[in-house]
């Protein structure tokens, strides 16, 4: 009998992230092993090591992944709408899509293998919010510049409502056993805080 064809490294690189991050939302990332992730993917630990060469590597290439995802969904928000606050409900709608695309990442932003086991980890992660913070900032200036936004509300303050906005509802999403649509609920609650913040009066 002819041995089963070994697939690609590359595609079998993209099947042990996905396989990571379907075991985080199933298990939680804690509990995520290189030893579970080898018998879900189907491979000896050896075969995966091949690929990864230790756990840390494994976290930082599924890191990799979703602040790759995070980016290409920020852009295309931002290049397939005009005015400002037009891409930020643009750009909160792709952070909720990804969000409920990946439902481990609620879990693993508070996981101890973020917070204290992998630094390299932490550090993609935090990039990435800070990147996301600073697009929001951008735009929350250009409104306030077009007369649309209150400017009696620092843009960084603005920004934190609206990643904290994200935040809340993420967590009430995954506490609830998802039961509401989580991009419908994070646009009602944006329409709700662009209303509070809007410098005309309704």
């Amino acid at each position: 009998m002819a041995a089963p064809m070994r697939k690609p490294a590359d595609l079998r690189k993209a099947e042990i992230i996905a396989t990571v991050l379907a075991l985080a939302d199933r298990i939680g990332p804690d509990r995520v092993t290189t030893g579970a992730v080898a018998l879900a993917v189907g491979v000896t630990q050896a075969a995966l090591f091949r690929h990864f060469p230790t756990k840390a590597a494994m976290w930082q290439a599924v890191a990799d992944h979703v602040a790759e995802q995070l980016s290409l969904a920020w852009d295309s928000a931002l290049s397939e709408t005009t005015g400002p606050t037009q891409r930020l409900r643009a750009l909160l709608h792709a952070q909720l899509g990804q969000i409920a695309a990946t439902p481990a990442l609620p879990t693993l932003l508070f996981s101890r293998e973020l917070n204290v086991e992998n630094e390299a980890l932490r550090g993609i992660f935090r990039g990435r919010l800070a990147s996301f913070h600073s697009l929001l900032i951008d735009e929350i200036r250009q409104g306030q510049a077009a007369g649309l936004l209150r400017t009696d509300v620092q843009p960084a303050d603005a920004a934190a409502l609206l990643t904290s906005l994200i935040q809340g509802v993420a967590i009430r999403w995954t506490l609830g056993a998802r039961d509401f649509p989580l991009v419908d609920e994070g646009l009602r609650l944006l329409d709700v805080q662009l209303r509070l913040l809007s410098a005309k009066e309704t």
